[in-house]
Parts: C-alpha cells; structure tokens; sequence
C-alpha cells in the first residue's frame, strides 16, 4: 500500500462547479463555502476562539482558500475548536492536514475512519462501471489512497457527544464509507449530511458542473454498501430535520425538502441504488 503523507500535495481534479468560491450563512451561526465540487461548513462564530467548527476541508490542496473565505467574511478569525471530517474521501480532505498544523487543533472522525486517516489502509477503489454519467464513469482516476493525518487525527468521543458543542451531535452514517457521519441539531433540525444525502446527481457532469437541484442517496462510484446506505438515509429522516446542509449541492429547505426527502427514503432502492456496478452487485 502507498500511502500518501497527509502534509503532501494531495491528488485533486480538474472539475469545478457553478458554485464555486460561493459563501452563503444558512444560519446565524452555519455556514456554507463551495471548494469547486464540495461543500465546507464553518459552525458557530469564527470572531471568538475555540467556539466555531470546521467541518470538511475540501478538495483543494491548499489550506489558503479556506483562510482566504474566513477573512474575507470574518475579518480576523480565530482557529477553530477542532476540525470534524464527515468521511476521509480525497474531495473532503484537501487541506486538512495544512490546516490542522497551521491552527495547531485536532481533527476528528469516527473510529471506522480512522484507519484511511492515519495511513494503515486505502479505500476500495471507485466504480467506473457503475450506473451513471460521465463523472461516474471517470471515477477509476480518482485518488483512494489512505493518506496519514498523523498526529493530529483522533476519534470522535463517545456517546455522539461533540466537545464544547452540545446542541450538536453525530450521527454514524455508513455506506458511502465505514465511518461516514452526520451532525444534527435538534433545535432548529439543521443536517450537516456529509455524504449520505446530497443535493445533486454526483455521478453526471453536466449536474455536478451546473449543480441543479436533485435530492439523492450518496455518490455511487464510491458507495460500497448500499444496505448500509439505506440505513443511514433512513436514520437520518427519522430525525424529521428542517433543513440539509449537503457535502455535495446546494441546501435545500422547507416542505420541498421534507417531501423529497420522504420520497427518497420511501424509494431509496429505485432512486439510489444503481441498477449494475460492481458495489451493488456485491
């Protein structure tokens, strides 16, 4: 196995989005940054130290995109209290490493992530035969290397607890991969879904480029247990949220939202599940 050392250049690819470089405040105190295809989020307020989160660090290999949009919207910003990753894939762990030294803070997953985050072992390798469109069928060029975040990964405390946040908690979400994870918010039922639920057809290019709106189960290239992911969907709108805030798409809000989400969970195996590809097969 080579594994790739988590402060070297990253793999990466040359697809970006219309949504790009876009910040928007979902809440008073949730955020959302496009790094090209995938989604950001800053929670809580990056003017006071250790009371904010990041959550995902994008597919750019350099942390000064991310320091860039901070200063940009919050002038001086603090570090965060800890960095989360809601999985380890290549597009959500760009600058991690970067950013986990420059900030001096740790960065946390689940335990089942652990092993691709700290370099002890590589992700199965991404579908091209899978059901899809061009993206879908690009994929074997993805990275699935383990890359070693060494010494600043460590796992997420027990009990769905997060650390000096307790509105939030975690949710396991597997499927897409073994430690994927979502965080919740009762209160205002804010989903940060990662990867379980997105918001645009991941596998299309002409989708993932234009970012039109289509709520969906996880990429499937990368998804290796679509029984797990059909949990995870159905965990996560048991949850009744309000809102999602997606690893992959824009947000999504209200009743539109709540009625496809509903569709979704009802109809998750014609939906989601691709009709041929190694994955589903298995």
């Amino acid at each position: 196995m080579d594994q790739v050392s988590g402060n070297e250049p990253q793999p990466t690819l040359p697809i970006s989005s219309a949504h790009d470089g876009f910040f928007q405040a979902l809440t008073e105190d949730i955020y959302c940054f496009t790094d090209k295809i995938v989604n950001v989020y800053f929670i809580g307020n990056p003017n006071k130290p250790e009371e904010w989160l990041l959550i995902d660090c994008g597919i750019s290999r350099t942390k000064d995109r991310i320091l860039s949009i901070l200063a940009e919207s919050f002038g001086d910003a603090f570090p965060p209290k800890a960095i989360i990753l809601t999985h380890g894939h290549f597009d959500h762990v760009g600058a991690a490493y970067e950013l986990a030294s420059h900030w001096s803070v740790n960065v946390y997953c689940h335990e089942l992530e652990l092993p691709f985050l700290n370099g002890l072992k590589d992700y199965p390798k991404p579908d091209p035969t899978v059901e899809g469109g061009l993206v879908a069928k690009l994929s074997g060029a993805f990275p699935y290397k383990a890359i070693d975040l060494s010494p600043f990964i460590q796992v997420l405390p027990e009990g769905q607890s997060i650390d000096g946040f307790p509105e939030w908690r975690w949710e396991h979400t597997p499927g897409h991969s073994p430690g994927q994870i979502a965080l919740y918010r009762e209160k205002d039922g804010a989903l940060l879904s990662g990867d379980a639920i997105i918001t645009v057809k991941q596998d299309s290019m002409y989708d993932v480029l234009t970012q039109s709106e289509h709520l969906q189960g996880p990429p499937r290239y990368f998804t290796t247990d679509w029984e797990a992911a059909k949990y995870s969907v159905e965990r996560l709108s048991s949850l009744d949220p309000s809102y999602i805030a997606p690893g992959h798409g824009l947000p999504m809000f209200g009743e539109e939202f709540k009625h496809r989400l509903k569709h979704l969970t009802e109809h998750f195996d014609e939906e989601a599940i691709p009709d041929y590809g190694k994955y589903a097969e298995e």
